[in-house]
Parts: C-alpha cells; structure tokens; sequence
C-alpha cells in the first residue's frame, strides 16, 4: 500500500491494527484495570485505544498504553507503530 506523509502512514497503521489486534482485552491504565474494548483515530490523527471499567469510557493514546503479560494477538503491531513513531 503507498502511504504518503505522515497522515497516510498513521491512517495505515490504524487500519492493520484495527484487522490485526485481538479485541478486547484487559490492561492497566495508572495501576487500574480496564478494558481495551476497540480502537479509534482523533481528530487530530492520534490512534487511540477506547478503555473502559464499568460504565466510563476513556481514550488513551495507544503509544501510551500498557501492554498486559502475555500481550494479545496482534500487539506486535503497537510495537511497530511505536517504532515508527519514534522515528519520524
């Protein structure tokens, strides 16, 4: 797939993480366990992971997320976007 810029590359990353991440899976965001129920992308081109613990929902960059022991399927992806990120 041909990505240019920046833009591109991320709305990518999104989309392989989005066919390639097993969802849901449990997590912890500042020592609390939640829920990542889906992934989203912001207005301003951010992925994010949508956490969720009872009925309150929170968006958290997913280059900020936390990766459980064992990680779920897919996660090297998260990694690579990382990679990427810190990159560019």
């Amino acid at each position: 797939m041909d990505a240019y810029g920046e833009s591109e590359q991320t709305a990518g990353f999104f989309t392989l993480l989005e066919d390639r991440l097993e969802l849901p899976f449990k997590t912890e965001v500042l020592g609390v366990e939640v829920t990542v129920e889906r992934l989203d992308m912001t207005d301003d081109e951010q992925i994010v992971a949508v956490c969720s613990r009872g009925k309150t929902r929170q968006p958290v960059p997913i280059l900020d997320l936390t990766l459980p022991d064992p990680p779920p399927k897919g996660a090297v992806w998260i990694e690579a976007f990382r990679r990427w990120a810190r990159g560019r």
